[in-house]
């Protein structure tokens, strides 16, 4: 299915000190969002709706990695796994509002801190680097907030197409009009991710939409059939069709930085 139809969006005032003339037309031009009110959304009160697992402790949290407090979703970081929604979802518009928290743990302590979205989650939990699922990851990176990520496992195998240029340094860089590419696995940088990005605490490139740690970004994934569309912070960051999946569970990453959720909305597209 095609992305959504694009209208001109003034996204400038929503990012900071990224000067207009720096973002490419295409990344100005967000599409129409046409959703109802939410089918499953974050209670502000519990987890109800959502389940956990780690690496290490599979079902139970005994760190206690996935908590609510002060109506937020705390997301510790300490052990790599996910809070994963019970229910699949296809053909949705989902709104994450999140911010970094101060920790960071081993084996990413001094790294870039590290979550990410995943969607069209399908297998067994766990199965994705014995943290996760098959899916498509919608990366939370300081520096490469805004990548889209092919997350196969040995039997199950996504499948996703984007248009690309390659950057100095090789790797496939989101570009609409350029290059057809589809990965089984693997990474689409986002249109403006720094070249020399290094996986250390803080980084932060140029043209970096994603806002410092401790303030909130908003981020928008269109689920439209085949299609996946990533906005945040009011800019398009990343398009991708033809995935070969078009449904399945919703999970919010632990990878070794603390990350607060305040909102989590999964609302229907409406024709």
């Amino acid at each position: 299915m095609r992305p959504l139809a694009p209208t001109l969006a003034l996204a400038v005032a929503l990012i900071g000190s990224i000067p207009s003339e720096a973002i490419p037309p295409f990344a100005r031009e967000v599409p129409t969002i046409r959703s109802d009110a939410p089918r499953f959304a974050f209670n502000g009160k519990d987890l109800a709706g959502f389940y956990t697992f780690t690496r290490f402790h599979r079902y139970d949290d005994p760190d206690r990695v996935f908590t609510v407090r002060d109506g937020l979703i705390q997301i510790s970081g300490q052990e790599f796994g996910g809070l994963a929604t019970r229910e699949s979802f296809a053909n949705y518009h989902l709104v994450v509002e999140w911010k970094w928290g101060s920790r960071t743990w081993s084996p990413r302590r001094y790294q870039a801190r590290n979550s990410g979205v995943m969607v069209h989650c399908v297998g067994p939990d766990g199965d994705a680097f014995a943290s996760w699922m098959a899916s498509i990851e919608c990366q939370i990176l300081e520096g490469g907030t805004g990548d889209l990520i092919v997350v196969p496992t040995k039997k199950d195998v996504p499948s996703l197409t984007s248009e690309i240029r390659k950057g100095p340094d090789g790797q496939p860089y989101y570009s609409k009009g350029g290059e057809r590419k589809t990965f089984q696995a693997g990474r689409f940088n986002w249109w403006g991710r720094d070249p020399g990005w290094k996986d250390v605490l803080r980084f932060h490139g140029p043209l970096d939409v994603e806002k410092p740690p401790g303030e909130w970004n908003r981020m928008e994934i269109i689920c439209d059939g085949d299609s996946i569309t990533y906005l945040l912070n009011g800019v398009l960051m990343n398009v991708a069709t033809g995935s070969k999946w078009s449904a399945g569970k919703i999970l919010l990453q632990s990878e070794g930085a603390e990350i607060f959720f305040r909102k989590f909305e999964v609302r229907p597209l409406v024709r």
